[in-house]
């Protein structure tokens, strides 16, 4: 009795004790002689979405956001620079978001699921019971299909039929595979919890490559003719030949840590981590000509000819002119 009268008190001592609070993240060493603070950039217009504004994707005439605690995902139109429709998708939508078919395809991480939205209707038309891998992760449209890595181990990747909604093909990856994109011919996965990124072509369902490029490479992007891999590990940009599957430059960008976003396009390279919400890289000649450090970002897209910052904090997105950004 009196040894669990001492449990008991201490672990009443131990709720009462104050938390402690977590401490400034260190700064990000980023890439100085062409840094300029975020206070420089001006939006073109800012669109706002209440609650957690992340992953984003365009489709024909829009660009769409989830939004995983409001269980939502938001229309954006570039011609009106207005939110025109917020859809109910399901519970914690995450792992990225992508557009085919005439449809948004929108992982949920509460229901370990995907949800179908049609363009037009702008109503959930199947919700497909298989989930992300991961909840910092994504998906992808090819040709004839939709993928998206799944398993608690992040072991594998799903091939959905947009005829049917349903799983047609699995496809085994290496452990800790979280993220998928589409281009070149190819299916992209990369390897968050390794240093990997694997191919698997769409038309047999079977890996073909795996390429060694920085540590950690969690989000990716194909676009300006290379495959383009963010590594968390070390902040640098892997630069991959889809053709040669070999990496052709390795880009300090100083932007090592969790979350962030890159997006191929334009020209350029972008890549957004709190702390330095802008990063650009010149896609020819592989060297950061752009950099702006302070508050906002955690989503980046280049679409419709703009620019598109997902301010997470700030609960919004800014739509930015590309030009104005690397003047």
């Amino acid at each position: 009795m009196r040894y669990a009268l001492i449990l008991l008190a201490a672990v009443l001592c131990a709720q009462d004790a104050p938390k402690k609070k977590r401490g400034p993240r260190p700064p990000l060493p980023g890439v100085k002689e062409v840094q300029k603070p975020m206070d420089l950039v001006k939006p073109e217009a800012v669109f706002p979405v209440p609650g957690v504004p992340d992953w984003t994707i365009a489709s024909k005439d829009a660009v769409w956001v989830s939004n995983k605690p409001k269980g939502t995902i938001s229309k954006l139109d570039p011609k009106t620079n207005t939110v025109t429709a917020t859809v109910e998708v399901g519970k914690q939508p995450c792992s990225g978001i992508a557009y085919g078919f005439g449809s948004l395809w929108a992982p949920l991480c509460g229901d370990k699921a995907v949800a179908r939205v049609d363009e037009k209707t702008e109503k959930v038309l199947a919700t497909i019971p298989v989930g992300p891998a991961n909840s910092e992760g994504g998906i992808a449209c090819s040709k004839d299909a939709v993928w998206m890595a799944t398993g608690e181990a992040g072991d594998k990747v799903v091939r959905i039929n947009p005829k049917t909604n349903k799983v047609m093909a699995e496809v085994a990856v290496a452990a800790g595979s979280h993220t998928v994109d589409f281009g070149e011919g190819a299916i992209w996965v990369t390897q968050s919890k390794g240093n990997l990124l694997t191919r698997i072509d769409p038309k047999t369902n079977k890996v073909t490559d795996t390429i060694e490029v920085g540590p950690g490479p969690r989000f990716l992007t194909v676009g300006e003719g290379f495959v383009w891999t963010l590594n968390q590990g070390d902040g640098t940009v892997s630069k991959v030949d889809p053709k040669t599957k070999k990496v052709v430059a390795t880009i300090q960008c100083g932007v090592p840590g969790g979350g962030g976003e890159i997006s191929a396009a334009g020209g350029a390279v972008w890549l957004t981590v709190f702390q330095i919400p802008i990063t650009r890289i010149d896609a020819k000649t592989n060297k950061v000509t752009h950099q702006y450090a302070g508050p906002g970002g955690d989503a980046i897209l280049f679409a419709h000819g703009s620019v598109w910052l997902s301010n997470l904090r700030e609960q919004n997105i800014w739509r930015l002119d590309a030009a104005k950004l690397a003047p």
